[in-house]
């Protein structure tokens, strides 16, 4: 009771002070109704105990550039246990910094308790938070307020907060301004925020080309200078990162970005053979711009396949390279793709369920161009058959193959019984002639064959 009348006279607990700008509903446009089922009943239940919550970050952002978010996160002064005892259908996670998943039917949000300074250029909380000797935050698990917490986020456009109940938005870092000239702008010294956490860096990437943004000059100058510090965080981040990045809708325009950056080279090795194959680099251009449209006209994308197209170059020049050593070209393909993905491993941590996937629809390859008998009739049959087709007619696109070995089978796999048994190339007759030839007689049985006959 005496908190709700606290906050009925003074706003809610940890209410903003100094820079904040409140930006009504007139000039943001973003109505209520916009922001999911779930994310508006936790925000009114937080609400109604005498909470401040918010719908922030992405979200917020997306909303304002008249996207559909994809998932709605919230901000609170309650903490953990608070939010915890609040929803029936929730639960406590996380090590590093404590949140709390609400589970409404299938959708869930996650609930954060505003964080205080400790590595956002403020004072630093030593008690609560670490580095390395790079700068990078090791452990960061400290409290603060709304304030405080807008001032930790990385780029202005992430820091606004919205709240449903007068649908305005609380911005301390002239995100809205910002967004409005279309401009990515870091929060505090840019150099010091990339050493805390050099996934930035990468995010800054990803964030420009699917929104398209302009990076800010004092955020970008940094970054060619800093690249390689992505080599010291750890490999499970850098992948999570890279799939956003992949699955953004923008891939193609993501992965020139970081070449202009020179972020992928000796950190994302994947990228490396862009820049030094030109077959390569249509083969993935390629590979990027039909995953893309794929996501653009909401059809499902396979992370797996779109790393096999990424690494493919790799594993056709170790393949090429045992060959040359004299191993025979299925044995050398499966050293090839042991080597590539023992790279990545160390750099990108490619989960191995991704493994399989790639694995299949490269041992897959050599077998398309095997035309005749009951080969290609086994081949159809494999449930991987057409993620493997599909990779077939990028590599036919991208010239590596000719056009016709796509066509063939395009015809054979739709073609009735007739047709396929027409389309077939004919085998060696020189294996034929081996399978029939008996084993040879001695000289006594050779003798005795005239007599015999």
């Amino acid at each position: 009771m005496i908190r709700d009348f606290l906050r009925k006279v003074f706003g809610p607990r940890g209410a903003p002070r100094g820079r904040l700008k409140i930006i009504p509903f007139e000039r943001h446009r973003i109505s209520r109704e916009r922001v999911s089922r779930c994310a508006l009943r936790v925000t009114t239940t937080l609400q109604s105990r005498g909470h401040a919550a918010f719908v922030v970050g992405g979200a917020v952002r997306d909303l304002a550039l008249g996207l559909e978010p994809k998932d709605f996160d919230v901000a609170t002064d309650a903490v953990p246990e608070e939010i915890h005892a609040a929803f029936r259908r929730s639960r406590i996670i996380g090590r590093r910094f404590r949140l709390v998943h609400v589970m409404c039917g299938p959708e869930t949000v996650e609930v954060s308790t505003f964080r205080g300074l400790a590595g956002a250029g403020g004072e630093e909380n030593t008690e609560h938070s670490s580095r390395d000797e790079h700068g990078r935050i090791l452990r960061d698990n400290v409290f603060g307020t709304q304030e405080q917490d807008a001032l930790r986020r990385d780029f202005t456009v992430n820091a606004m907060f919205y709240d449903p109940a007068t649908q305005q938005i609380w911005d301390y870092q002239n995100g809205f301004a910002d967004l409005e000239v279309r401009r990515l702008r870091m929060i505090g010294d840019p150099e010091q925020r990339y050493r805390e956490d050099p996934i930035r860096m990468l995010r800054a990437v990803r964030l420009s080309a699917k929104l398209g943004l302009v990076i800010d000059p004092g955020t970008r100058a940094p970054i060619q200078g800093m690249a390689e510090l992505v080599q010291n965080v750890p490999a499970s981040r850098v992948f999570d990162e890279m799939l956003k990045l992949l699955l953004s809708g923008h891939a193609k325009e993501c992965v020139l970005r970081l070449r202009k950056e020179g972020l992928h080279h000796g950190v994302l090795p994947m990228l490396d053979v862009i820049l030094e194959q030109p077959m390569g680099e249509r083969f993935v251009m390629l590979a990027l711009a039909h995953t893309d449209r794929r996501l653009q006209e909401d059809k499902p994308v396979s992370p797996g396949f779109l790393f096999a197209a990424l690494l493919w170059h790799e594993v056709l020049a170790a393949w090429k390279g045992y060959q040359d050593k004299g191993v025979k070209p299925y044995p050398a393909l499966h050293e090839a793709m042991d080597d590539v993905l023992s790279v990545q491993e160390e750099k990108l941590a490619i989960p191995r369920r991704y493994d399989a996937v790639m694995r299949e629809i490269w041992s897959m390859q050599p077998r398309f161009e095997n035309r005749s008998g009951r080969r290609p009739f086994t081949l159809l049959e494999h449930p991987r058959f057409r993620a493997a087709y599909d990779f077939l007619l990028l590599r036919c696109e991208s010239g590596e193959l000719p056009g016709e070995i796509g066509q063939w089978w395009e015809r054979f796999q739709h073609g009735g019984k007739e047709e396929r048994n027409a389309l077939l190339l004919p085998g060696d007759q020189r294996k034929r002639r081996r399978r029939r030839r008996k084993a040879p007689r001695d000289d006594a049985a050779a003798a005795a064959a005239p007599a015999e006959d």
